[in-house]
């Protein structure tokens, strides 16, 4: 046998003992195979691993609010949403999902996880036209609309909301508004974006949709939302965030 023959078999004997190297016993397949965590990119996937526990499916009942709610996802808009999931809520059971805040997701994990949500249950055209109102008392305020009120946020809880929650918030045909647990769990945000976007799921109305009358006004918004953060009592083993939000202490 020639050099070069010998040379050949031998290329051609590696190549077959490499390519057997993939079908070796106890070799995982390639769906098999370990996936950096940091890897995982889908919106389907991240959702489920990382949302799903507390907001539930989209469309269906969770702890907390529903995220493929679409007039939440308009209102809340991309980079406000990525900046909750990468920062959290303080005070509140939500946590801060981003690496640099101590959580576990990539940057490039939450990009995925805001846009797909917005792609996958956004309706976007539904609110072309609508004039939504400030998702937080801050960009309230930029907009000229002054700190909330106690007092004016009581009238407007009288007319728009004790027909279903009872005078007081916990004495009409509907869960109770002002549970102590539920406050205490609850941010202050959170309670504005009930007044606004409502809870569908639990029938509760938006700004908008409240029956035989006229939506809330901005101003309306600020002071129901001010009256129902004061109603928030201290619960014994619940540090108090203190400071002062919507103009109403803590």
């Amino acid at each position: 046998m020639s050099l070069r023959h010998a040379s050949v078999l031998i290329s051609l004997g590696l190549a077959s003992l490499l390519s057997a190297c993939d079908r070796l016993p106890g070799r995982p397949g390639e769906g098999e195979r370990y996936v950096r965590p940091d890897s995982v990119l889908d919106v389907g996937t991240l959702f489920a691993a990382n949302c799903s526990g507390c907001h539930g499916e989209p469309g269906r009942l969770g702890p907390a609010r529903d995220l493929g709610d679409p007039l939440f996802l308009a209102m809340i808009g991309k980079s406000e949403l990525r900046r909750v999931i990468a920062e959290g809520v303080p005070g509140t059971s939500m946590p801060a999902f981003a690496q640099r805040e101590g959580g576990w997701l990539a940057d490039r994990q939450i990009d995925a996880l805001s846009a797909g949500m917005l792609a996958r249950w956004g309706t976007p055209a539904a609110f072309q036209g609508v004039s939504l109102p400030p998702y937080s008392e801050t960009a309230a305020r930029k907009a000229g609309v002054a700190p909330g009120d106690v007092v004016r946020g009581r009238a407007v809880y009288a007319s728009y909301c004790a027909s279903c929650h009872g005078a007081n918030g916990n004495e009409g045909r509907e869960d109770s508004i002002v549970q102590g647990s539920y406050l205490a769990l609850v941010s202050d945000q959170g309670l504005r974006s009930v007044v606004i976007a409502g809870r569908p799921e639990l029938r509760s109305p938006s700004w908008r949709d409240h029956e035989g009358k006229p939506p809330l006004g901005l101003q309306q918004i600020s002071d129901v939302t001010a009256w129902l953060v004061a109603q928030r009592r201290t619960i014994p083993g619940k540090p108090d965030p203190g400071g002062v939000v919507a103009g109403v202490p803590r």
